[in-house]
């Protein structure tokens, strides 16, 4: 049965070996061609996660990437109220957050462990498991760095080596400007790093926390940059026309270059986004 972990350590350890990678500021930000884009929740085309089960399978939505296909890929899964898949393995690990409603996703035989919004967990690779939701609405960001994401029977369910985790969003621990190099001083954004990859170099997973009224700047230097917003809502300007997009909840911004990512948080309650990424960042 997977715990729900306390990941203090965590954010320390990977805040260390991401500090030899911030002591030199970020500079030359002329950007002549800059390659922002930004994938809104509105424009999301829904299909059956898993056809066998015909209108019994959860629905996903694809912000970036393919999942039938042998790349990395982020996307949406929606989950009916009393969702509760059979046992069943992937032949590919992966990771989630949860965004709307609760979600339970362990052993077959484990108690329910109901994960609310803001938790996050994995998912190793040959492993037997099941998810559940419950709620009126139930949606989680599922990320895979390789594809195609199958679904496959327990008898072929195999030990890869790797083990699970759930981390619920009582036990996320947060850092300051004092704590990271990555946020501007005397600023209220926080960070909580979540995962840092075994194979690809510098490739990171972390959560931002931008608190309300802020308006302000996330430089990023890596060829890979995608950022999902997990809780509330943001304006985000396109650099190539100005133009301002709502993001809600679910929806994705990116960059496959330098980027310069303008930000305001619109609403009335802070604003947490999640980043994919193998650069650095510079939060203004």
């Amino acid at each position: 049965m997977k715990k729900t972990l306390s990941v203090a350590i965590l954010p320390i350890l990977f805040f260390f070996a991401c500090q030899q990678t911030t002591d030199k500021a970020i500079d030359d930000w002329d950007i002549k061609n800059p390659t922002n884009k930004v994938m809104l929740t509105k424009d999301v085309q829904w299909e059956q996660l898993n056809p066998a089960r015909g209108d019994k399978s959860p629905l996903a939505g694809t912000l970036w990437g393919d999942r039938k296909a042998d790349v990395a890929t982020g996307y949406l899964g929606k989950f009916v109220d009393g969702f509760s898949s059979p046992p069943h393995i992937h032949n590919v690990t992966y990771r989630a957050i949860v965004i709307k409603g609760s979600i339970h996703n362990d052993d077959p035989n484990a108690e329910k462990m109901w994960m609310k919004p803001g938790s996050f967990w994995t998912q190793p690779k040959g492993e037997a498991h099941i998810t559940a939701a419950k709620g009126e609405e139930n949606i989680a960001y599922i990320e895979i760095d390789q594809g195609p994401y199958l679904v496959k029977p327990t008898d072929q369910a195999y030990d890869n080596g790797e083990r699970p985790i759930n981390v619920d969003v009582s036990n996320i621990v947060w850092l300051g400007s004092d704590k990271s190099k990555w946020i501007a001083k005397d600023s209220k954004v926080q960070l909580s790093y979540l995962w840092e990859s075994k194979n690809e170099k510098d490739l990171k997973g972390l959560f931002v926390k931008l608190p309300v009224g802020y308006k302000g700047t996330i430089k990023s230097t890596g060829e890979v940059m995608y950022s999902v917003v997990i809780d509330g809502g943001i304006a985000y300007t396109l650099p190539q026309n100005n133009k301002v997009e709502k993001l809600d909840e679910g929806s994705c911004f990116s960059a496959s270059s330098k980027a310069i990512h303008t930000i305001e948080n619109t609403e009335s309650q802070e604003a947490v986004l999640y980043i994919r990424t193998n650069g650095t960042l510079e939060i203004q």
